[in-house]
């Protein structure tokens, strides 16, 4: 990289750090590209961002974010995950890490508030912002599915009392008919 190009990457992540709200550090030595490439995958369909990144440049970078404690984190070979959704992004982290033990957890933070390895593991375990979204819709529907519920009651149970009521009459017109 030649000096407008470390700029360049330098103010693209600053800009893109500015305007998250989590980011986990890790390890990963020793990935293969094929390993690299489909959690990058997995990261793009959980809406987060994985980037290798030098420890100098992602210092500069940090510069004007909430994220300036992370940079004791910034040692050896590193690689920055970040989301607006912060438990998708832990939660991608997570289940990658269970799966390939060269890629480790770090760390990361949550706006100022630093967070070791296994705050974020339990942030993963979070459900996640559109599975909240989902239960909060799903908590609203439910009063209105009861309501219609209630009101299809009154009808039903006329419709078993009128069955049941036919049925006693035919098994009574049956009696009577089998008594003559």
């Amino acid at each position: 990289m030649d000096r407008t190009e470390k700029r360049e990457f330098v103010t693209g992540l600053n800009q893109a750090l500015v305007a998250t709200s989590m980011i986990v550090v890790t390890r990963n030595a020793g990935l293969t590209v094929a390993e690299v490439t489909d959690l990058r995958r997995k990261m793009g369909a959980a809406g987060a961002t994985y980037k290798v990144a030098k420890n100098r440049l992602t210092t500069r970078a940090l510069d004007g974010t909430p994220f300036d404690g992370i940079r004791a984190m910034l040692k050896g070979p590193i690689a920055l995950a970040w989301a607006t959704d912060p438990v998708a992004v832990a939660k991608t982290a997570v289940e990658f890490a269970k799966t390939n033990e060269k890629f480790v957890l770090v760390g990361g933070a949550l706006g100022s508030q630093m967070l070791n390895a296994d705050a974020i593991k339990a942030l993963a375990e979070l459900p996640s912002l559109d599975e909240l979204r989902a239960r909060l819709v799903g908590m609203i529907a439910t009063p209105a599915t009861r309501i219609a519920a209630i009101l299809q009651a009154p009808a039903g149970q006329l419709a078993r009392v009128f069955g049941a009521f036919a049925q006693s009459a035919e098994v009574t017109g049956e009696v009577k008919a089998e008594a003559a």
